[in-house]
């Protein structure tokens, strides 16, 4: 058993409790009835006064019992913004809370500060992010220099491609440092190609040594969509590595339009689905409910924000991420909408 920042990383299934217990956002199992059961000790240090149904947490807001409800029943996670709850204290609480289905019938809620549906990071993210920023600033810039002195000398045109390649990616990495050091930054939206932000991804995974295969299925007919196109590229390179880290053989990266679908409590006419599926070792069935969290992580070594950072992002751009998983064949499936609301 290993502890990572004051976050356990899960080595048995016993653990789980224990690793929910240390996170610093608030969180919550509902049973199959809907009824508040086990809470964390960020949730008990939230509110002053015990509650056991769902709906006291706010009597005037059926969504949050409904919300529950539909991420049991379609087995997806369902978000809420801009809850006002009353905690108990002097004054409510402005949170987003996100429904997660639990394998055995339950649920798990999340309650973050709403400002994460504005772009924010949840607090436990933001302080890891920012201090990991303050570390690897100064290294990415010498890696951008020794690049550009490579581009120069080199003659062959695929090693100044690679060299090429580097530089875009320290300069986008800056670019990303740099609004992780002054948090509040908002998306900046631009129309773009969903497609051209996934072959980026791949061509930087592809340049890796023994790389997996990258394989395409996309819909050539989808319409640009509205997005961040530094943090869409970080979203979907993450889901990549995750799967490179899970020791997948073959990635594939698949597009589609999905028709009459709910997005964010909204019942979208079409959104784009991005699907980042991979033939890797799947997700421990242990970290599936908080796998999304900051600092979880199935590895001794890993950082666990990967996935949260990805799921940051994809909340920042009105979208949903959510993942299904056994070995042999786990799915990562981004929702988007296709219009500049989220």
């Amino acid at each position: 058993m290993s502890i990572h920042r004051n976050i356990l990383v899960q080595t048995t299934p016993v653990d789980a409790a224990q690793m929910l217990d240390r996170c610093r956002s608030a969180l919550a199992r509902l049973d199959a009835d809907l009824r508040l059961g086990w809470v964390n000790a960020a949730w008990q240090e939230r509110f002053a006064a015990a509650r056991t149904q769902l709906d006291q947490l706010d009597p005037a807001n059926p969504a949050i019992v409904a919300a529950a409800g539909r991420a049991r029943i379609e087995q997806r996670a369902v978000i809420l913004r801009e809850v006002g709850i009353d905690t108990g204290h002097d004054a409510a609480w402005c949170a987003d809370l996100c429904f997660s289905p639990l394998a055995d019938g339950g649920v798990l809620l999340e309650a973050h500060p709403a400002q994460v549906a504005a772009g924010q990071a949840s607090p436990a993210l933001s302080e890891s992010l920012r201090g990991l920023a303050h570390e690897v600033k100064n290294p990415l810039a010498g890696v951008r220099g020794a690049a550009q002195l490579l581009s120069r000398r080199v003659e062959a045109a695929s090693l100044r491609e690679l060299a090429d390649l580097i530089i875009d990616e320290s300069d986008r990495l800056t670019a990303l440092v740099d609004r992780l050091l002054h948090a509040g930054a908002k998306a900046r939206l631009t129309r773009l190609n969903v497609h051209e932000a996934l072959e980026r991804v791949a061509a930087l995974v592809q340049a890796e040594p023994q790389a997996p295969a990258v394989l395409r299925d996309y819909d050539p007919s989808l319409p640009p969509i509205r997005a961040d196109r530094d943090r869409l590229h970080q979203l979907l390179l993450n889901l990549l590595r995750n799967a490179i880290e899970a020791d997948a053989g073959q990635i594939t990266l698949r597009t589609r339009l999905e028709f009459g679908t709910r997005l964010n409590e909204r019942l979208r006419r079409a959104v784009l689905r991005v699907e980042v599926v991979d033939d890797g070792r799947g997700v421990p069935a242990h970290l599936r409910d908080s796998m999304f969290l900051p600092l979880v992580s199935g590895r001794a070594d890993g950082s666990g924000l990967g996935l949260a950072l990805a799921r940051e992002i994809a909340i920042e751009h009105g979208a949903e991420l959510s993942h299904s998983s056994r070995p042999g064949a786990t799915v990562f499936c981004l929702r988007l909408p296709l219009d500049a609301s989220p």
